[in-house]
Parts: structure tokens; sequence; C-alpha cells
């Protein structure tokens, strides 16, 4: 992603440990000469990770840009801050956004309620979340949930941002490293295609509909605790369906944008393809509406 223009996240925790996560992070060196980053990602688990390691892991690999998401980050992006790293905050509530900037977030990935992943607990779509947020932050801010091509783009603009983050629709692409079938079913699904999960547990999560997910779904509805189903979500298994084109083995985290993913193109393709777009959304398509007359 980074050699085709965009800014390229690692992530921290899909690493098995700090050293496994220095090690991709020199092999990403290796792959690139252009900006990278790395995301470090904070939420509820019945083993948390040793965020403080993975942060040391971080800083000594001498990254400059940390994508920080979840509970609490205060002391993380304190820590990041004084090494002279960039932090680009991602959240899903104004209010969040308007804490990371205090605790002196330099930018500010806001997420919509389409999102892949954790959308929050409030279900505030894009179209109200962005503008309400570029109303208040006021350090640069990114859109986040349900962008795949340049219409997202221009619109995300129009609203107050002054780029986009994609993840779901990255996923679809022929540099990224998960098994053909799991790319099909991302191109075949569409707009209804995902569940809402562990939302009885106040930690939804917005996953690709499947076997899984939907097993999930009828246990929560029988008020069944969180241990019960952690077998079918937990990390592991989500990792072996996307190395095995399993669509039905474990979770598979997606968003809404499936509904607008039609091919399989190369990262420099797609994202050559949406600026494209979106200029031809601004100068010609906008601008007659602009024009006198």
């Amino acid at each position: 992603m980074s050699n085709a223009g965009g800014l390229g996240i690692i992530t921290a925790l899909t690493c098995p440990s700090p050293d496994a996560l220095r090690a991709e992070i020199e092999r990403c060196r290796a792959l690139t000469d252009k900006p990278f980053g790395v995301n470090l990602t904070l939420l509820p688990s019945l083993n948390p990770p040793p965020y403080a390691e993975y942060r040391r892991a971080i800083i000594e690999s001498g990254i400059k840009i940390v994508e920080t998401a979840g509970h609490n980050p205060r002391e993380h992006v304190e820590d990041f801050k004084s090494h002279g790293i960039t932090v680009l905050h991602k959240c899903t509530a104004v209010r969040h956004a308007l804490s990371a900037e205090r605790m002196g977030a330099d930018i500010i990935s806001i997420d919509g309620f389409e999102c892949a992943g954790h959308p929050g607990e409030d279900d505030i779509p894009g179209l109200i979340l962005i503008p309400a947020a570029a109303d208040k932050v006021r350090v640069p801010l990114l859109a986040s949930g349900g962008f795949g091509d340049g219409r997202g783009l221009a619109a995300a603009l129009a609203l107050g941002a002054e780029g986009i983050n994609m993840g779901t629709r990255f996923c679809a692409t022929v540099e990224a490293p998960i098994h053909p079938d799991i790319k099909r079913m991302l191109v075949e699904g569409d707009e209804r295609g995902t569940d809402l999960i562990f939302r009885t547990y106040r930690n939804t999560a917005r996953v690709a509909k499947n076997a899984i997910s939907q097993a999930v779904r009828e246990a929560e509805s029988r008020g069944e605790p969180f241990e019960t189903i952690a077998p079918l979500v937990k990390g592991a298994r989500g990792r072996e369906g996307l190395s095995t084109g399993d669509t039905a083995h474990g979770v598979i985290t997606a968003g809404l944008v499936m509904g607008i993913i039609h091919d399989i193109p190369t990262c420099e393709q797609l994202i050559s393809r949406i600026v494209s777009e979106a200029e031809e959304v601004i100068t010609q398509r906008l601008m007659k509406f602009a024009s006198p007359g």
C-alpha cells in the first residue's frame, strides 16, 4: 500500500509477540522506502496482550507514525509523543476524538457505523459522524468506515475530512496476504453481508455473515456469557480461515463496503482509480451544480 501511494499500516497485535513485531517492521522496511505506520489497538480481552512491550518495540524500531485505537490510550499517546512519533488515533465518537485531541493526538480517524471491526456502541453513520467531528476537532481528520471508491473520497472531503482510511477494501486487492477465496467472498457479498456480534457484551464488532457469526448471535440471544462463544471467535481460528480460504471457519472482519467491492485490483490500481474518480466527481459532476445557469 505504501509503495502505491497510501500509508500502509502494520497491525501490531497480529504479530504473536513484540519481537515478532520488530521482525515484521524490518521486513516491511525491506519492501518499501516509503512511509508506513503501526497500529496498536487497545480492546477488552480475556488475556490482555503486553501492550507496553509492543509499544516499546514500536518506539525502539524507529517507527514515526502510529495509529492507536480503542480504550484509554493516554499512556501510549504520551509515550509515543515523547519520542517524536506522530499519533493518529482512530475512534468512533466525537467525544472520544476530542479526548484524544486533548491527549495530544496529531490526527483523528473517525470511524462510522459502517466500518468493519468495532464501530462503537452509538451507531452513528459516517454521513453524520464525519461532519459532526469536523465541526469540533481542530487537528486533521480522516474519514473511516464504508469507503472504497472515488465517490467516497469526494464525499469525505465534502464532509470536512482531509482523506480516507480503508480496511476491507484493501483486503480485496492482489497484494493482501489472505486466501483468494476470502477475497472472492468480499467481491461476491453485498451491503447486507455483515453481522453485528458482541453487542450484548458492549464490545460490538462488525464481521462478515457466516455460520460462526450466526452462532454467536444466537448464543447472545440466549444470554450466554462470552466464555461460551470464545472458542468460536478466537483470533487463531480466524487467521486459519483467512489462510485456508474457509469462509465459515472463523470470524472474518468486514464492513458494509462489501456492497461496492466488485474486483480485486492491485493496490496501485485501486489508489490511482480512487483518486481519478474523486477528481472526476469534483471537477465534472459537482461543478455542474456550482456553475451559474
